[in-house]
């Protein structure tokens, strides 16, 4: 089998899945090693790179993709879906963050971080599909923790939490939690500001000399 006939097969898979399809399903699909799939993936992406396409491949943890190109976003969306645009409010987008960086952390969790309710931020980004339920954690009253979703990771355009921005001053725990690193490490004690009377003696002194 030729690889244009190989790239032609994928495309056709990824057209009509419709989804992220898995590594696997494609090598189940051609018969081919996991390591030839993504050689042919890899040369794919490059080829939708080219300004004259509008579609580009991209990669969701261990799946793959077709989607628009971000570029066009503005002319697809108005063809395809009528309704408003979806929009995060500040404190959707703070809880949606905390989320990813906490991978299965519970709704208290999160309100003890953001020091309000998430009830409405928790529910509007399960609406949205960006947060998903991680299930129950082994604590009092077993409450339910949350991950973010592949939706959430091709909607910001990343292929896997590990690419999510290092955070300054923090760093994960073995649970995967977000804890203070020697945040005040480094850090100088800032200068206190002049009093205003202070300032009146001063401007007196100079113009006395």
């Amino acid at each position: 089998m030729e690889i244009e006939q190989k790239k032609s097969i994928i495309e056709a898979i990824l057209f009509a899945a419709g989804r992220p399809v898995s590594k696997n399903e494609f090598v189940l699909a051609l018969e081919l090693p996991e390591e030839d799939i993504e050689n042919i993936i890899n040369k794919m992406q490059e080829e939708y790179k080219s300004e004259s396409r509008g579609i580009e491949l991209i990669k969701i943890e261990n799946s793959y993709q077709l989607c628009t190109k971000k570029a066009l976003y503005e002319y697809v969306y108005p063809v395809l879906d009528k309704r408003t645009k979806p929009n995060l409010s500040n404190a959707a987008l703070e809880t949606l963050a905390i989320v990813a960086y906490n991978p299965q952390i519970t709704r208290a969790e999160i309100e003890a971080i953001r020091g309000v309710s998430a009830d409405a931020c928790v529910y509007k980004l399960l609406e949205y599909g960006l947060i998903e339920e991680a299930g129950k954690i082994d604590l009092p009253g077993k409450p339910m923790s949350y991950k973010t979703t592949s939706d959430f990771l091709r909607m910001f355009g990343y292929s896997s939490l590990d690419n999510l921005p290092e955070l300054p001053k923090y760093k994960l725990d073995e649970n995967k939690q977000i804890v203070i690193d020697d945040l005040m490490e480094g850090s100088q004690e800032a200068p206190m500001p002049e009093r205003e009377d202070d300032m009146e003696t001063e401007q007196k002194n100079e113009e006395n000399e």
